[in-house]
């Protein structure tokens, strides 16, 4: 049966836990101290999430410029003018 709290480390464990998630005690080691997560993966506190993203996925993109850029007004606003003054003559 599940402990309320780890009798290793004092986490709270949930209802049905099959090993402590701070210390990695379970129950098949009698929620002892010889039970270790350090071969599970699990990244410690001092994990760092830019450094881990910029490793597995590269830097990041620049950033997609928004709107349009004043030059393209420009042109849309030539373009209006001309269309216009061709209607009228």
């Amino acid at each position: 049966m599940t402990p309320e709290t780890c009798p290793h480390c004092g986490a709270d464990l949930k209802r049905g836990a099959k090993a402590c998630p701070e210390c990695g005690s379970c129950e098949q080691t009698g929620w002892s101290e010889e039970a270790s997560a350090s071969g599970l993966g699990i990244p410690d506190h001092d994990f760092d999430y830019e450094e881990f993203t910029q490793r597995e996925f590269g830097p990041k993109p620049k950033a997609i410029p928004r709107g349009i850029s004043p030059f393209w007004w420009m042109v849309a606003l030539g373009l209006v003018t001309l269309a216009v003054l061709g209607l009228l003559l």
